[in-house]
């Protein structure tokens, strides 16, 4: 996902090598592989060789975990009073607030800083600074396996009744997961985010209030619990149980009619040979108004110092070449408006067009609120619930609500 950053972007080999002493940064990676073969551990083994074998005084440790574990193991750093020099992670805003980061402008050379997508910038900044440095994007469509639907006689679905139609059609077939719905803790607030805003809803509302328990979100899962998960449309692993790369998983087994998905779900699924096709994501009425735009964040942590070892070595990391190897290698979206236009022109790149286009006018997580990581990570344990047997959208939203508005009443 991370986006190149830059045919203007100044590499690293600048000279820093942290004087006469070595200096070892520290680096703490999400894995964006489905399988130790493509292990975002290579990707950084790679540009790591390349970059020390330029820097003799500069050591990159790099330690890579997946994304059901790193937000965690970053905050236990954190709280130990040890963090990592550079943390790529789903959330900053709370380090942000307690000035434990450097300010982007601070590292970057101003052709890097400046090629940033605006709208991933903007999202990247606490009361107008930015402190969180895209290093990965995606959108969300609605992917379907042509040959299960082919099969069953159905169309895709435009609408949620459609939706709701074709997965009672494709369980009659005997289609394990005839709608994959992923509400388990590994990115459970994305499928939550895209069903609130397919029926009008999100996490907040217009003034940027925290609205999660909103007549629009309860509507949303109240539905989602009556006519898909009720019905048994949903597979048979409960959704509270199923995390995103088990239902990636099924998909690429033919195991799963829909499901909502981003770009590296078209590799997953066509190295196994799965024919798929690609809508909008379906609203209560018609193709939803808003799209869920992903970010992934790289912040760099002040206290072991080393400001101009990091800046230098994240220039190089945003590097139109590296960024464009790791957007290719996981067919995630570039964070770079230089990646971007090189992305949107080539004949390589155009499975990734409708994503790219989809970008600018979607919907991001509220990053920049310093209570998202705590509400997130509440998301994740509790809205899996919300459509369970004995569950209540009500009550399960609720409960969401009050743990975001005490969370803003903290800051």
């Amino acid at each position: 996902m991370v986006s190149a950053l830059g045919m203007t972007a100044v590499l690293g080999g600048c000279g820093v090598t942290g004087g006469s002493a070595d200096v070892t940064l520290k680096l703490v990676a999400a894995d964006y592989g489905d399988s130790a073969a493509n292990s975002s551990e290579k990707y950084w083994d790679k540009l790591v060789d390349e970059y020390e074998a330029d820097h003799p005084g500069v050591k990159i440790d790099v330690s890579v975990y997946s994304w059901n574990d790193i937000d965690r193991k970053v905050r236990e750093m954190v709280a130990a009073g040890d963090p990592p020099d550079m943390a790529q992670i789903g959330a900053y805003a709370d380090y942000a607030a307690q000035n434990q980061l450097y300010k982007a402008d601070d590292l970057l050379s101003i052709p890097v800083q400046a090629d940033f997508v605006g709208q991933l910038a903007s999202a990247g900044q606490v009361k107008g600074v930015q402190y969180g440095m895209p290093f990965a994007s995606s959108t969300r469509v609605l992917f379907y396996n042509k040959t299960l639907f082919a099969k069953a006689g159905i169309t895709p679905p435009k609408t949620w009744d459609d939706l709701a139609d074709d997965a009672d059609a494709l369980k009659d077939e005997g289609v394990k997961y005839p709608y994959a719905l992923p509400l388990g803790p590994e990115e459970a607030q994305a499928e939550t985010m895209q069903w609130m805003l397919s029926g009008g809803g999100g996490y907040t509302d217009t003034v940027d209030s925290y609205g999660i328990d909103s007549p629009e979100n309860i509507d949303t899962f109240s539905w989602l619990k009556n006519e898909l998960v009720a019905k048994d449309l949903t597979g048979p692993v409960a959704p509270g149980e199923l995390n995103r790369a088990a239902a990636f998983s099924a998909f690429a087994k033919g195991e799963v009619g829909m499901l909502n998905g981003h770009p590296s779900l078209m590799k997953i699924a066509a190295k196994r040979g799965v024919e798929y096709g690609m809508v909008p994501t379906p609203g209560k009425e018609g193709p939803s108004k808003s799209t869920l735009g992903v970010a992934d964040w790289m912040t760099a942590f002040r206290k072991n110092g080393h400001r101009d070892q990091v800046g230098d070595f994240l220039d190089f990391v945003y590097s139109e070449k590296n960024v464009l190897a790791f957007s290719r290698e996981y067919d995630l979206l570039p964070v770079t408006s230089s990646a971007s236009r090189t992305m949107a022109a080539s004949d390589r790149d155009r499975h990734l067009k409708p994503f790219l286009e989809e970008l600018v006018s979607s919907e991001l997580y509220p990053v920049g609120k310093t209570s998202w990581a705590d509400v997130s990570a509440q998301v994740k344990k509790q809205i899996g619930k919300a459509v369970a047997p004995s569950g209540s959208p009500s009550g399960v939203l609720g409960h969401l609500q009050a743990v975001a508005t005490r969370a803003e009443s903290a800051e």
